[in-house]
């Protein structure tokens, strides 16, 4: 499985996992799957999302209330979320799956997670051997990894691809 994330989904999960760094974030994925990847042309944030420094959520009262203005876009549909794994003191942020994460998956989704850390050097965007892709901009260092359900419980890793990142070093 593959993860092909455009300019503007990119763009939307750094800035959003930023934004509210020491808390995790919380949005959608919008795209469109294939019988071998995801295509996610958009991500946006979900700002009425109660944030912790090691968990979040968002209440149902507020999924009513964009999920009918989504299904009018017929070309795009909901296709996973994403949320973003933090540094809190010592402990740094990493793009692997909760039990609470993993509880709440569903198949046929795809599901990104941000690590994101307080960044001592520059490092280069680049897609990496595991099939994150992870690179630095400013004070932070982030690390991006894709999961998706196939049928078990257990997640599986899927690669992303991003042609996006080089452009910010």
């Amino acid at each position: 499985m593959r993860v092909y994330l455009s300019e503007a989904a990119f763009m939307d999960l750094l800035l959003s996992s930023a934004e509210v760094y020491k808390k995790e974030c919380l949005g959608y994925l919008l795209g469109y799957d294939l019988e071998d990847r995801f295509i996610v042309e958009h991500a946006f944030n979900l700002q009425s999302a109660n944030r912790r420094h090691r968990a979040v959520d968002l209440r149902k009262i507020y999924q009513k209330k964009i999920e009918p203005i989504l299904e009018k876009f017929h070309k795009l549909r909901i296709v996973g979320d994403y949320h973003s794994h933090t540094q809190y003191g010592d402990f740094k942020g990493r793009p692997v799956p909760s039990p609470e994460d993993i509880q709440s998956m569903k198949t046929s989704q795809v599901y990104l997670i941000i690590a994101i850390n307080n960044n001592s050097k520059t490092k280069n965007w680049a897609e990496n051997k595991d099939g994150t892709i992870s690179g630095s901009v400013g004070r932070y260092f982030f690390k991006v990894a894709a999961y998706y359900l196939n049928g078990a419980a257990d997640p599986r890793k899927a690669r992303i691809h991003c042609p996006f990142p080089p452009a910010l070093e």
